[in-house]
């Protein structure tokens, strides 16, 4: 039976599959933050953007709805994943982002360049050993990987739409994204606990971290203003009128270069989408030196969060959980890619005689997204929140492009 055909799906009607999605999202985040033993536990084994991803996609597997047969994928994907970059980038703190850059700046691009280079490095090592686990497409699916491991999720989102993976393929890699990032994070926290002798074995300096988080405590005392409908009505002006001129300007790009340049269509340069998320996170970036960035205080992140979190529901809803483990090579392609990554940080770390938490907030800014680089730093000190927050914002604004070049290098060496 054909689980995602309109014919044999229960729900058909887009209105009340959103409904759905929704209730899901509700329970989900209402569970997650319960103060209740046994769902903290289970939430940490299962963390919640897993199964935002993964509930979604076992009602398309069991035929509860269609994926396949859906509009909400593409309304979310053309509409809410442009706005909630324009409202996650236009926070992005560059002045602080540039006191960082001697050690916890250099790391975190050490860790992008690991990312991008490691992603192919893995494809070629596999197809070398194993050339079945990265044949065929499976390199559209690790793109979108790329993406979300610098940036996030909405980074990852923007390269689904544009290197447009099989829901197989998808829904193997996001299982390989949630695993084996998520176990990264925990030696990274596990490490935290262990920082004094790191530290000794980096032959670094704690005053670094000392001064840095004095810094920090006297900018998060900065307050937070309550949003009113007025504030909410600006934040959706911004984000969605950058979103028409990002549709609008899009459209005319890519049809010129498909008129007088069709060559670039191996590299989605011809994709209206491209040029739509690459326009709305410039725009985003530029809002960012104006006083639009004042919507960050009133809660422009979280306003993205929720746009992020429904298209994530989207995305999940395009699966087929079933044929997930049909690839569990993939889980090694994917720690591999990782330990490249760990291991060119872990070598320009004791170069550069840096601290570990530096090591880990560059690794987290980028393969973690907001959530997972604000509780490495916290791990280190509360006052360091805002610096996981600092460098994984800015990873929104580059990783959608950062993630496209390690698709396209992937695409060179897969087999």
């Amino acid at each position: 039976m054909d689980n995602t055909s309109s014919a044999s799906a229960w729900i058909t009607d887009d209105v009340a599959v959103f409904g759905l999605l929704m209730v899901i999202l509700a329970v989900v985040f209402y569970t997650s933050n319960s103060k209740h033993p046994g769902l903290r536990k289970f939430y940490a084994i299962l963390p919640p953007l897993l199964l935002c991803y993964f509930v979604p996609g076992l009602f398309n597997s069991f035929g509860v709805i269609s994926g396949s047969d859906s509009q909400l994928y593409s309304m979310s994907s053309n509409y809410l994943l442009p706005a909630c970059l324009v409202l996650f980038t236009l926070n992005i703190n560059f002045r602080e982002v540039w006191r960082l850059r001697k050690k916890a700046g250099l790391l975190f691009f050490t860790g992008m360049i690991g990312i991008v280079l490691g992603g192919p490095f893995a494809v070629w090592l596999f197809s070398l050993i194993a050339p079945a686990a990265v044949s065929g497409e499976v390199w559209r699916g690790l793109a979108t990987l790329a993406g979300s491991w610098i940036g996030g999720g909405a980074n990852q989102a923007a390269l689904f739409r544009i290197f447009e993976p099989s829901p197989e393929i998808f829904a193997a890699t996001v299982a390989v994204d949630v695993f084996v990032a998520y176990g990264w994070m925990a030696v990274l926290l596990y490490g935290a606990g262990k920082r004094q002798q790191l530290d000794r074995y980096f032959k670094a300096s704690a005053n670094e971290v000392e001064e840095l988080t004095a810094r920090m405590e006297e900018y998060s005392r900065q307050r937070t203003e309550a949003a009113s409908t007025k504030d909410y009505m600006v934040m959706l002006g911004v984000a969605f009128g950058v979103t028409g001129i990002a549709h609008l300007l899009s459209g005319v790009i890519a049809d010129y270069i498909s008129v007088h340049a069709p060559q670039l269509d191996k590299f989605s340069l011809t994709s209206s989408f491209f040029w739509l998320i690459i326009l709305a996170t410039l725009m985003g970036v530029g809002l960012s030196f104006t006083k639009a960035r004042r919507l960050e205080t009133m809660g422009a992140s979280r306003l993205a969060t929720v746009f992020l979190y429904i298209l994530v529901a989207t995305i999940g809803m395009q699966m087929d959980i079933f044929k997930v483990m049909d690839n569990p090579a993939l889980f090694l392609v994917g720690l591999t890619w990782l330990l490249f990554h760990a291991s060119l940080l872990f070598v320009v770390a004791k170069l550069i005689k840096a601290p570990f938490f530096f090591l880990a907030i560059g690794s987290m800014g980028n393969i973690g997204g907001v959530a997972s680089a604000s509780v490495t730093a916290g791990a280190f000190h509360p006052s360091l929140v805002p610096v996981g927050v600092f460098i994984a914002v800015f990873s929104y604004a580059i990783g959608t492009y950062a993630g496209y070049l390690c698709g396209i290098l992937m695409q060179w060496v897969a087999p």
